[in-house]
């Protein structure tokens, strides 16, 4: 998802002490823009090259993720009227809410202004003070839960290709039943491994092989659930979604309210934007641009999901899978399901680091400025490796990632319901990152005035958007709840 985060906020780390010593100069650029320099913007950064269309594949490739595979079972839960009414609900609202953050990438003029590079950093100059660390506690936060996600995910897809081949090979008479912890292990090792890789997040072949990968998981799942619905002859699911003879009444309130936190984790994308539009050159100015770019990404997106939420309701009806891939895995042809499954891991390993790194710089960062004398903090060894660059080996880095990622895998061993972690994450990200605090900022850049009706307006969306995010959360919390009802930890097998 977060593919422009880190590369713009490593960037901007590494510029930011320059620009302090250079304020002086800067004035007389930011007077005339554009004065006409070939090769540097007004920020006196590298001429920025990205078009509409570069910005608009990096949504795309940043919010089609693992969300994709939970929205058959979130429609599943509220059935064919409000399942794709809430989506396309959640769109409407992303994308008006995507086109206010467009408006805060510069600080006052649209044209002129100071650039922010990173979503914090607008938050910083154009609200500040308290709401700078709320934004980023929340921001941090749910790096951390994607973590735990990613993990939780990741293992399950390797537990259904472990399952299909056992099943083949025992002609379907071994129910295969399996552990999901040595799974969990494997990917904390592999990530132990990756994260000791300083930004390997900036990787440029990173981005085009999470979107070769989710487009090939997303297609496959698409198709499948069409093939799905060609044999069985009919669209199976009801109107009014789960049947309270399936589950208790209370059961289905929660569950519905957990829906509505797994499709607003699908559609959480609002983090990265500004480090998209950070990409984009100009004239024309870069809002403009976005604007357009936001509404393409947000159109092809929605249309993505529909088919695939409703083909995966359509073919599975109430026994809709939690994880649309895993639902398929006794069917032929069933290298087809693996070959998804291995893309959906692949995927996920690229996307753990790329959400991970920047919280990695930032506990390094802030580790450097408490003790900037402690020897064990700022040393880098250098390390001759043969054939490459010599490796800079910190120890404070070595020891911090590594106790992360095992943190991340006990967390995703102790509680592996990926619905539910989903569900938790999406809700709580929704509310403050995708529309409090793009409307605060919009409101401060545009000067609205209190009470005034736009402002009245703003603030109800803010409202509503709030309701459904704690909503949301207490569902999905729920669904923790009965679900640990159910399970022994470190024993999961399915």
């Amino acid at each position: 998802m977060q593919m422009g985060e880190n590369a713009a906020s490593k960037n901007y780390h590494n510029n930011h002490h320059l620009h302090n010593h250079h304020q002086v100069f800067d004035v007389s650029v930011d007077v005339l823009p554009q004065n006409g320099s070939k090769c540097y913007d007004d920020d006196g950064r590298l001429k920025r090259t990205g078009t509409l269309w570069t910005a608009s594949s990096h949504i795309i490739t940043a919010v089609i993720g693992s969300g994709v595979l939970s929205l058959a079972w979130a429609i599943a839960q509220l059935g064919w009227i409000a399942g794709p009414a809430v989506m396309f609900l959640f769109s409407l609202v992303t994308y008006y809410t995507s086109s206010l953050l467009t408006d805060c990438y510069r600080t006052g003029d649209p044209y002129t202004g100071e650039r922010n590079y990173t979503y914090m950093d607008a938050v910083q100059s154009i609200l500040g003070g308290v709401k700078v660390n709320l934004c980023g506690l929340v921001q941090y936060i749910g790096l951390f839960g994607i973590a735990i996600g990613y993990t939780i995910a990741s293992s399950i897809s390797m537990m259904a290709i472990k399952r299909s081949n056992c099943f083949h090979q025992s002609g379907g008479q071994n129910p295969c039943h399996i552990s999901s912890n040595p799974y969990m292990i494997m990917f904390g090792i592999t990530e132990i491994l990756l994260s000791q890789i300083p930004d390997f997040d900036q990787l440029w072949w990173l981005s085009i092989v999470a979107a070769v990968m989710s487009f090939t998981y997303s297609s496959i799942g698409l198709g499948l659930g069409i093939g799905k619905v060609a044999v069985n002859g009919t669209f199976k699911g009801s109107l009014t979604g789960i049947s309270i003879g399936t589950v208790t009444e209370t059961e289905k309130i929660w569950r519905s309210f957990q829906a509505l936190g797994a499709i607003a984790f699908a559609y959480s994308y609002s983090v990265i934007l500004i480090e998209i539009q950070d990409t984009i050159k100009s004239p024309p100015a870069e809002s403009k641009t976005m604007k357009k770019a936001a509404k393409i990404s947000i159109v092809v997106t929605t249309t993505f999901y529909m088919l695939c939420g409703c083909m995966g309701y359509a073919a599975f009806g109430e026994q809709a899978p939690g994880n649309l891939l895993t639902g398929f895995g006794f069917y032929n042809p069933y290298w087809l399901i693996d070959i998804a499954n291995v893309a959906i891991v692949i995927h996920l390993i690229g996307a753990y680091q790329v959400f991970c790194q920047p919280l990695f710089a930032f506990i390094e960062k802030w580790a450097n400025q408490k003790w900037p004398e402690n020897y064990f903090i700022t040393k880098e060894f250098r390390i001759p490796v043969p054939g490459f660059r010599p490796y800079n080996l910190n120890l404070f880095r070595l020891v911090w990632r590594t106790i992360f990622v095992l943190l991340t895998t006990v967390i995703s061993m102790l509680l592996p319901f990926f619905n539910d972690v989903v569900g938790i994450l999406g809700a709580l990200g929704f509310w403050p990152l995708t529309v409090y605090f793009p409307v605060e900022m919009y409101i401060v850049q545009k000067k609205i005035p209190k009470w005034s009706t736009r402002w009245i307006c703003l603030q109800m969306l803010s409202m509503a958007c709030l309701v459904i995010s704690l909503v949301a959360v207490a569902g999905s919390i729920a669904g923790v709840v009965l679900d640990l009802k159910a399970y022994k930890p470190f024993k999961t097998s399915y």
